[in-house]
């Protein structure tokens, strides 16, 4: 399942803080803020989806991800490699490191950090 670019927002918030009540949720948006409704309105369809949960402290709601961040990014990008790159983690590699300005020190960077995964392996 897949959040909208405003759910991605406010569960940015959320894994930041870990924990937060509507009104921490509100302030931590820049100005201009959304309203109340509406991010009321965004909990409850992230809720039904299941990434995010809440503990009710009387009258509040305190509300906290389900899903971890790792994970949530980690299934977005295999999902582009799938749809975009033919399911080719070589494809994605090409396009990404010949059309995003990467630098000789960054690619030098990514060089070690695969060097080191294979180490691994």
């Amino acid at each position: 399942m897949q959040l909208s670019k405003s759910e991605e927002e406010l569960m940015n918030i959320l894994w930041k803080r870990k924990k937060a009540f509507m009104k921490d949720l509100l302030d931590a948006y820049p100005d201009p803020k959304p309203a109340t409704t509406t991010v009321a309105t965004l909990l409850k369809r992230m809720i039904d989806k299941g990434f995010v949960a809440y503990q009710s402290l009387g009258r509040s709601r305190e509300y906290y991800p389900l899903v971890k961040k790792k994970d949530y990014f980690s299934k977005q990008v295999n999902t582009l490699i799938k749809n975009f790159f033919n399911d080719s983690p070589g494809q994605f590699a090409s396009f990404f490191t010949q059309e995003t300005n990467l630098s000789k020190t960054d690619l030098k960077d990514l060089r070690k950090l695969i060097d080191d995964e294979l180490k691994k392996k």
